[in-house]
C-alpha cells in the first residue's frame, strides 16, 4: 500500500484529506518531517486560509527546499486549494514571495453585480487537459466544491488543467505539469467526484521498495 506524505504546516484540517486517501486506498501521514516526505511514495500539500501566513510557515518548518526537490524528483504531488496558490510567484493577497515551482501570480475575483466572493459551494470543471490522469473515469464538467477568493493565474497557460466560470470570470481551476497536480477546489468535500479524483493520484503513485 502506498504512504502518501500529507504535510503539515498548520494550515488547515488535514483528517478529511487523510479520510479521502484511506478511501483510496493509500496509507496517509501527516507529517511535517523532511525526511518521512522524502520517505513517502507521494507528497499532499493542503491547505485553507491566507497566502503569507502558509509560506511563512512553509519556511519556519524548513519545508520549502524539501517541497520543491520533491517535484523537481519526480515523485507524485498533489496541492489543494491554498497548496495550489503558494506554488506560484506571488499573490494579490499577501507580501511574501511563493515557492515558485510555478511561474504566475495569484489574483483576486473582481467584483460583479450580484457576484459573491468568495466563491463557495459547487461549481463545474471545464477540462482543458481532458486526458489528465486526475479526470480518468470522470465524466466532462464535473461538480466540484469550491471556497476560495483567490485564483491562480499561470503564465503559460499549458499547464492549466481546467477551468471554472464564476460569474463571467473564468480562471484556472487545476494545473497539471508532468508529476506536479494541482487542484483550487476540493476533491475531499466533493463527494464521489472528488474521491475518484483522490483514487485517480494514488493510482499515479507506485510504493517504493
Amino acid at each position: 500500500m502506498s504512504t502518501i506524505a500529507v504535510i503539515d504546516y498548520d494550515m488547515g484540517n488535514l483528517h478529511s484529506v487523510c479520510k479521502g486517501l484511506e478511501k483510496a486506498g493509500a496509507t496517509p501521514k501527516i507529517t511535517d518531517s523532511t525526511i518521512e516526505i522524502e520517505q513517502a511514495d507521494a507528497v499532499i500539500l493542503p491547505g485553507v486560509g491566507s497566502f503569507d501566513p502558509a509560506v511563512q510557515h512553509l519556511r519556519t518548518r524548513n519545508l520549502e527546499t524539501p517541497i520543491k526537490q520533491i517535484i523537481a524528483s519526480g515523485k507524485p504531488f498533489l496541492g489543494i486549494c491554498l497548496g495550489l496558490q503558494i506554488l506560484f510567484e506571488s499573490s494579490e493577497e499577501g507580501q511574501e514571495a511563493g515557492l515558485g515551482i510555478l511561474a504566475g501570480k495569484v489574483r483576486q475575483f473582481k467584483s460583479e453585480p450580484n457576484l459573491t466572493i468568495p466563491q463557495m459551494g459547487w461549481n463545474q470543471l471545464q477540462f482543458t487537459q481532458p486526458k489528465h490522469l486526475l479526470w480518468n473515469e470522470i465524466g466532462s464538467q464535473p461538480w466540484v466544491y469550491f471556497v476560495h477568493s483567490y485564483y491562480v493565474d499561470p503564465t503559460d497557460s499549458q499547464v492549466t488543467a481546467a477551468t471554472v466560470t464564476h460569474g463571467n470570470q473564468t480562471v484556472t481551476a487545476a494545473v497539471g505539469k508532468d508529476n506536479l497536480m494541482a487542484v483550487q477546489f476540493h476533491p475531499e468535500k466533493s463527494s464521489t467526484i472528488g474521491l475518484q479524483i483522490l483514487s485517480n493520484f494514488v493510482s499515479k503513485v507506485t510504493p517504493e521498495n
